[in-house]
């Protein structure tokens, strides 16, 4: 997969996304997120688990699309 997201300089994770892709999927997550909350009145469980699912994928994809994966870092350029 391309590069969607830059890597953060200190820490785990990523950081804001670098490609069209990434923001794409980053203002689809929020947009679904906020569908996801016309699901509480009718159960809490439900959309829990809606919610639990996206934040899995988006985070999965984030970490497959960050140059270099997931690592802890120190600040040092790679």
């Amino acid at each position: 997969m391309a590069d969607w997201f830059s890597p953060k300089r200190y820490g785990m994770g990523s950081g804001l996304p670098i490609a069209w892709q990434g923001w794409v999927l980053t203002i689809g997550f929020i947009v679904l997120l906020l569908s996801a909350s016309l699901l509480i009145p009718y159960s809490l469980v439900l959309y829990f688990s809606v919610v639990l699912l996206l934040t899995g994928l988006f985070l999965l994809i984030a970490a497959k699309t960050t140059p270099g994966g997931w690592r802890w870092r120190w600040g040092d350029k790679d």
